[in-house]
C-alpha cells in the first residue's frame, strides 16, 4: 500500500501527485529527491534522457515519463500518460530548461527558437494541459523555475533572460485569473546553480557573485512553494534585494550593473 502518512497541503486525504519536468538532471532531480524524502507525494518524472530519468525514478520511487516537452505531440502524450497513471496532476513543477550565452548578434536563429520552445512555450502549454483539471477540482499548485536573469536582465544572455522574464509575466497573469481559488502559482528564482547547466550551454560560469548554490537549495524553495503557496522565492533569499532595487530604481540599477557587472 502507498505511504499516506504525510499529505501534500490542501489536497485532502489522497496522496497528491506531482509532475516534475527536467527531472533527469540538475534542479529537477533535486526536486524529485526532496519530495521523495518528504514522503507525501506520488511522483511523475519527466526528462529527455531516458536512462538517467529511470535511475532517478528508481531512487525516488517515482514513475519515469520520458518526453521532449518542446515537441507538441510528445508533450501531449506526456500529459495523457500522466493522467493515465494517476488520474490527475495536483502539482506541476516546471524545471526543464536550457541556456545559451554570448552576444545576441552572434546567436544562431535555431538557438533562439530552441530556448523559446523549451523555456517558455513548453511551460505555457504544459500549464494549459493541467490547469483545467486543477480548476475543476478547486485546488492545485503550479511552480515555475525562473531565474534572476528574468528579473533584471543579464549581459550575453538576452534570450534566456527574455524567456524567464516571460514566465514571470505569465505567472502574475495567472494569479489574477485564479484569484479566489485554492490554486497557487509560484515562481522560484535562483541565481547561479551548481549543475551541468553551464557546461551544456558551452560557456562556464565566470562571475564572482552570486556564487553558485547547490540544486538542493532550489529544491528546498520548491518544497516551500508547494507547502505554502508563496508566490516568489529567491535562491539565495538576498537576491530579492537587487530585484527590488531594479523594480524601484531601474536607472540606478542599470548604472551599477554596467559598472560592476
Amino acid at each position: 500500500m502507498p505511504d499516506t502518512s504525510r499529505r501534500g497541503p490542501g489536497f485532502g486525504a489522497v496522496r497528491p501527485i506531482a509532475l516534475i519536468t527536467g527531472a533527469s538532471s540538475g534542479i529537477g532531480t533535486a526536486v524529485a529527491q526532496r519530495l521523495a524524502a518528504e514522503g507525501g507525494w506520488q511522483l511523475l518524472l519527466n526528462g529527455r534522457d531516458q536512462g538517467r530519468l529511470e535511475t532517478v525514478a528508481k531512487s525516488t520511487g517515482g514513475t519515469a515519463l520520458p518526453a521532449d516537452v518542446a515537441d507538441r505531440r510528445s508533450r501531449e502524450r506526456l500529459a495523457e500518460q500522466a493522467l493515465e497513471r494517476g488520474g490527475r496532476v495536483d502539482a506541476l513543477v516546471a524545471a526543464a530548461g536550457i541556456g545559451w550565452a554570448g552576444p545576441f548578434v552572434g546567436m544562431p536563429a535555431e538557438a533562439i527558437d530552441r530556448l523559446l520552445a523549451v523555456n517558455l512555450s513548453a511551460v505555457l502549454h504544459l500549464v494549459r494541459l493541467f490547469l483545467p483539471g486543477m480548476v475543476s477540482r478547486g485546488t492545485g499548485r503550479v511552480v515555475l523555475i525562473g531565474s534572476m536573469a528574468g528579473c533584471v536582465g543579464v549581459r550575453d544572455e538576452a534570450v534566456y533572460a527574455a524567456t524567464k522574464g516571460g514566465l514571470m509575466a505569465f505567472a502574475d497573469s495567472l494569479r489574477y485569473e485564479l484569484g479566489g481559488t485554492k490554486i497557487r502559482v509560484s515562481m522560484v528564482m535562483p541565481g547561479a546553480v551548481d549543475t551541468q547547466f553551464f557546461s551544456r550551454r558551452g560557456v562556464p560560469y565566470h562571475r564572482d557573485r552570486p556564487r553558485p548554490v547547490p540544486p538542493s537549495r532550489v529544491a528546498d524553495a520548491v518544497s516551500r512553494a508547494l507547502a505554502g503557496g508563496r508566490e516568489d522565492l529567491f535562491v539565495p533569499a538576498w537576491l530579492g534585494l537587487p530585484a527590488r532595487v531594479h523594480g524601484m530604481a531601474p536607472g540606478i540599477f542599470r548604472t551599477l550593473a554596467k559598472r560592476f557587472g
